[in-house]
């Protein structure tokens, strides 16, 4: 008897490197736009220099190592990274700062393990993190969100360029009159100082969700994470375990005490909660590999991302917290394994 069948051809082009990386691209586009929107376009800027230094550090990685350099430089997993150092640092830092962090995740957080798919920690995040421990001077000079209301001395496009590839201000302006601490930085200082949440949360720079601007940037970052799972790109795993993770410890902690801690949506809508959930954690090459490890992996990245940003030195710990739990991966996958169909459970 004859079974109805579709019309061929019935084999599944298998997704390439280059195309997963290219629609990662374009996830990530609601967010460029609006933190362009809200800090101006010195992100556009800082990107372009990223992803030359990316291309750059790639193909001298990949004629030192001899591999084929017109087979590798286009697999868009530099420029992956390069976009991701960007979207981490303030959109007027000085040019070095994305070079030296990108070159030395491509050339040491990447090549130096192996090139791609042989590095055991996330690269963007090594090299922003080298960046924070080194100038974290540098990486506080974040502007005030275009909003209304918030004083704000507007920017050039020419004096963005020129602040950018100098690392100096126009001579009429300085840095305390233009930055503004980040919603992160700023509970945690005024909470210091003695406020209450509710006197540190009436400051204008806090919104309804979140830190104001920063809220609506996690929010576009949500809708670019949800595409990637309809596409399948990722697994729901990962952002769903380190988003929950991070929303119950702090749910937890606001039960316990709302007048010292913030609650869930503050800080899943403030700092990169969105983007290291979708874009940083769900790397397949550093993250765990099975269900049951990816949502132990993530769980620790929600845990942690707390915990620093609660009671550690930096008002935001979500590239700590993945470094951290990239450390434990060779644990988690040693004991997540599952069961080969038909073999007894490992003793």
């Amino acid at each position: 008897m004859p079974f109805p069948t579709s019309e061929p051809p019935h084999v599944v082009a298998p997704l390439t490197v280059s195309r997963v990386m290219r629609l990662v691209i374009y996830a990530l586009a609601p967010t460029i736009a609006l933190h362009v929107v809200f800090f101006g376009p010195g992100l556009l800027i800082q990107i372009c220099l990223g992803i030359i230094t990316a291309l750059a550090a790639e193909a001298l990685a990949l004629r030192v190592r001899r591999k084929s350099v017109r087979q590798y430089l286009l697999d868009g997993s530099a420029v992956i990274t390069a976009v991701l150092i960007a979207l981490c640092l303030p959109p007027l830092a000085p040019w070095w700062l994305i070079v030296s962090g990108t070159a030395f995740a491509i050339l040491l957080a990447k090549h130096a393990f192996g090139g791609l798919g042989m590095n055991p920690f996330n690269p963007a995040m090594v090299g922003y993190a080298v960046l924070l421990v080194s100038f974290p001077a540098q990486l506080l000079q974040w502007l005030p969100p275009q909003v209304a209301e918030l004083e704000r001395v507007e920017i050039s496009l020419f004096h963005t360029v020129t602040t950018i590839l100098t690392g100096s201000l126009p001579a009429h302006l300085t840095w305390d009159a233009i930055t503004s601490a980040t919603p992160l930085d700023a509970l945690r200082t005024n909470l210091r100082m003695g406020m209450t949440m509710q006197e540190a949360h009436a400051s204008p720079i806090f919104g309804g969700l979140g830190g104001r601007g920063w809220e609506w940037i996690n929010l576009a970052t949500l809708v670019g994470g949800v595409w990637l799972l309809a596409m399948r790109i990722i697994r729901w795993q990962i952002p769903v375990a380190m988003l929950g993770a991070l929303a119950l410890c702090a749910g937890v902690m606001y039960a316990i005490d709302p007048g010292v801690y913030a609650g869930p949506v503050f800080h899943l809508t403030s700092g990169a909660s969105m983007l290291g959930a979708f874009f940083i954690a769900t790397d397949p090459v550093s993250a765990a590999t099975s269900d049951r490890g990816r949502l132990i992996y993530a769980a620790g990245i929600g845990v942690m991302t707390y915990i620093i940003r609660t009671w550690g030195g930096y008002p935001d710990g979500v590239a700590f917290a993945v470094l951290l739990m990239n450390f434990s991966v060779p644990l988690i996958d040693r004991y997540t394994i599952p069961r080969i169909y038909g073999h007894a459970e490992r003793p």
